[in-house]
């Protein structure tokens, strides 16, 4: 797909990898719409986009992706505004991470459903007819890792995450026909704010190896580069690939090494208080 002119809509862009996604579009001279509850930060993104001499636009919609009346306004307004539809890149999610019992039904558990599961859904459910009439879209779903290998504190994430893989897929094979590809992009860990907002206490330090960080630069670039060339999914960088290969094929190792290693030593305590 030809990138520049093309009508693409970002959510969760007022930060993170939407940010960094929206500006790669725009170097692309494509026509961007913004979405997401923070419309300060979406309107100095916009500026910067606007004057970046690429011949790229921008459309800035307020919307908090949990609430459907707000995804079918981005929809609606896009449409008046700019005609039509090409890509759809699913971006708007957060995490609280903590043991399950520790957290708040409303705020962290339903939260995070609603919006990384049902803002998914119900913005491609929005947008797929636009694109089920041109015959022809691009829908980029944003994983994680945590959608292909669960891991301890991330259990509402990992099932947000887990059910985005399983939509897509599915979604995949319902929509082909229509000239519309469904992509996934599975990233390790992102220096983003994400850390900052999902509450991560851990006694042993455990985090993503240095090495192995991405900047969410480097995950913009590769949805940019999944909208030319689709591919079903997109597990950045390749070395966590290994993880899922263990966790597959070997999950009696993979149970063994994180509950020795990690799950034990941060509930020492309470394990023996009990």
């Amino acid at each position: 797909m030809d990138i520049k002119g093309k009508v693409v809509i970002v959510t969760g862009a007022s930060s993170g990898i939407g940010e960094a996604t929206a500006r790669e579009f725009g170097r692309e001279g494509a026509k961007v719409v913004i979405a997401a509850r923070r419309v300060d930060k979406l309107q100095s993104l916009a500026q910067e986009i606007n004057s970046m001499g690429t011949g790229a636009e921008t459309l800035v919609v307020q919307a908090d992706l949990s609430k459907l009346e707000d995804i079918q306004m981005l929809v609606s307004q896009t449409i008046e505004k700019l005609g039509r539809i090409d890509i759809l890149v699913n971006n708007a999610g957060f995490g609280r991470l903590d043991w399950l019992e520790n957290l708040d039904p409303i705020k962290d558990i339903q939260a995070q459903i609603d919006v990384n599961v049902m803002g998914v859904i119900q913005t491609t459910r929005q947008v797929l007819p636009v694109m089920m009439k041109q015959r022809a879209g691009s829908i980029i779903n944003m994983c994680s890792m945590a959608g292909l290998v669960g891991t301890p504190t991330y259990t509402i994430y990992a099932a947000s995450k887990h059910a985005v893989h399983g939509f897509s897929e599915a979604l995949r094979r319902e929509v082909k026909p229509w000239g519309i590809d469904v992509s996934l992009v599975y990233p390790g860990g992102v220096v983003t704010e994400f850390s900052q907002h999902a509450g991560i206490k851990r006694k042993t330090n455990a985090s993503t190896p240095k090495f192995m960080l991405l900047t969410a630069e480097q995950v913009a670039q590769a949805v940019v580069k999944l909208v030319r060339r689709p591919r079903r999914m997109w597990v950045i960088p390749w070395l966590w690939s290994v993880t899922v290969f263990m966790n597959k094929f070997i999950p009696g190792f993979v149970d063994y090494t994180t509950i020795t290693r990690f799950t034990i030593p941060e509930r020492e305590d309470e394990l023996k208080i009990k």
